[in-house]
């Protein structure tokens, strides 16, 4: 979360957040960080009335840039070792596993147990009671995490993060923020951080999987017009 006196900006995980905070920071003089990937309801009160803006992903891409991320790590996440018991299940085991907290998962009290009690500063940054709250909703993890971040009174604005290097800079405008040429050059040309290494997302994919993802992550997928391969 980075605070600025004209607008709040929300990291929803692995959406491209992380280039943008690092640009807030490096060319905003006030912005100021607040925790790491902290929801809109932890926005301190007398910044409450600020919009929001954030960046949101193409589901189907977004599990393969996290499998990709977690698989590569000498020490994953504990949500990557439960969901891939341990590592012994590949993409299509992972992730449909994570495609089930919010039905049927059999892995859900597991991970709860096994994830910080409270919020911390590194990583994805979800406490065990809060991914509870997926339990029975039907969503897949990419649109509870999308909920969970946004969710909440006032203006939001959110940016594709496909198209992030032409929308995000439209919306701080709109919402009342200035930067300089130079931030502007940037933010256009800058190499993007923490990038997952994988082949294209839809590779990864069986029919079957494609199609569980367009069924649990429906509510993101139609608000924001994505499609597999687009």
């Amino acid at each position: 979360m980075i605070a600025t006196t004209r607008f709040v900006f929300l990291h929803l995980h692995k959406s491209g957040g992380t280039f943008v905070n690092q640009w807030l920071l490096r060319f905003f003089p006030e912005a100021r960080q607040i925790g790491y990937h902290l929801p809109r309801k932890l926005i301190p009160a007398e910044l409450s009335g600020l919009p929001v803006i954030g960046v949101v992903r193409n589901p189907w891409s977004y599990y393969v840039s996290w499998y990709a991320f977690q698989s590569r790590k000498a020490r994953p996440n504990a949500l990557f070792r439960t969901l891939s018991e341990q590592g012994n299940l590949g993409f299509e085991g992972t992730i449909r596993n994570m495609l089930e907290l919010g039905s049927s998962g059999s892995h859900l009290n597991v991970l709860i147990d096994a994830l910080p009690r409270t919020y911390g500063s590194r990583g994805i940054n979800l406490p065990g009671p809060e991914l509870a709250l997926i339990r029975g909703t039907g969503l897949g993890f990419y649109s509870f995490l999308y909920d969970y971040i946004y969710a909440g009174e006032g203006l939001l604005h959110l940016a594709r993060m496909e198209n992030l290097r032409d929308e995000v800079p439209t919306l701080i405008r709109a919402a009342g923020g200035s930067f300089s040429e130079e931030a502007t050059q940037y933010f256009a040309n800058a190499p993007a951080t923490n990038r997952s290494a994988h082949e294209l997302y839809p590779e990864y994919y069986s029919d079957s999987l494609r199609d569980l993802v367009a069924d649990r992550d429906r509510p993101v997928i139609e608000r924001y017009g994505y499609r597999f391969g687009g």
